[in-house]
């Protein structure tokens, strides 16, 4: 009932999203890192917030990473998806996410951000829209407009998109017909 209750009071937000903003360890990747005997880490994103994010950007919103984390794998990433504005080794969230806003001339009541640990709280004043994955700390959880069923890494974007292109009117389209890209 609360769920229902978070996204009945989030739709309103969701139909004036025109930018989305994403950390990447624990929202994008379930928050591990594979070490190789030469201490080189990997990450494992999901291919499908992949395909969210893909149609995320086939409606017409922005996406952006957001990163304290740093490596190669972020922003080949972001190269896959075609997202423009990849972040990294930020250590305010707050004061980069003001000058992107800037940079893109969006306001903040336009902005969603879906992040998962402390580090990420210091936005909040600067979205309007703050989402969870299912296993964000506790503090962040309880600060976010909508917590998702799904964890990070694991269908959490996805998730999300799903419900913003089904409050646009997308999603039954989507759904009925298909999608005639490429799969990320």
């Amino acid at each position: 009932m609360l769920r229902l209750i978070q996204i009945c009071k989030c739709h309103s937000k969701f139909e004036r999203i025109s930018l989305l903003v994403l950390d990447v360890d624990g929202v994008l990747t379930d928050g591990g890192l594979w070490y190789d005997k030469n201490g080189e880490f990997a990450k494992r994103f999901d291919v499908r917030d992949g395909l969210g994010i893909r149609l995320l950007q086939q409606a017409g919103i922005k996406i952006a990473f957001l990163s304290g984390g740093v490596g190669g794998a972020i922003q080949a990433r972001a190269d896959h998806l075609g997202v423009k504005h990849c972040l990294i080794g930020v250590r305010n969230k707050a004061e980069v996410l003001q000058a992107l806003l800037k940079k893109l001339d969006v306001s903040s009541a336009h902005t969603g951000f879906v992040g998962d640990d402390l580090n990420d709280l210091t936005v909040r004043s600067h979205v309007g829209l703050l989402v969870a994955p299912a296993d964000a700390v506790r503090p962040f959880r309880k600060q976010a407009d909508l917590v998702l069923h799904s964890s990070g890494g694991c269908g959490a974007v996805r998730e999300l998109a799903d419900l913003i292109l089904k409050q646009r009117g997308i999603r039954e389209e989507l759904s009925r017909f298909g999608w005639k890209d490429r799969n990320d």
